[in-house]
């Protein structure tokens, strides 16, 4: 290893910058929902409990709806 000197410097700060750019392409892609659809599930569940407490479905509605959502039938 002669003759590196402070090359290994150099090679420490190029993998912090390439992981930091994964992180930030990472971060990105999960706010713009692709990572997962979780969120979309709940507001989905959300609206479903906004609608029956205004009234608009009944109670029999409402848990049919919500067990669709949750288990998917």
């Amino acid at each position: 290893m002669m003759g590196w000197g402070m090359g290994w410097i150099s090679l420490l700060v190029q993998l912090f910058l390439i992981a930091g750019v994964i992180y930030f392409l990472v971060n990105l892609l999960k706010k713009d929902g692709y990572s997962n659809n979780r969120g979309s599930f709940h507001n989905a569940e959300m609206i479903l409990s906004e609608r029956y407490a205004r009234g608009e479905i009944s109670e029999e509605e409402y848990k049919r709806m919500r067990e669709v959502l949750r288990n998917g039938k």
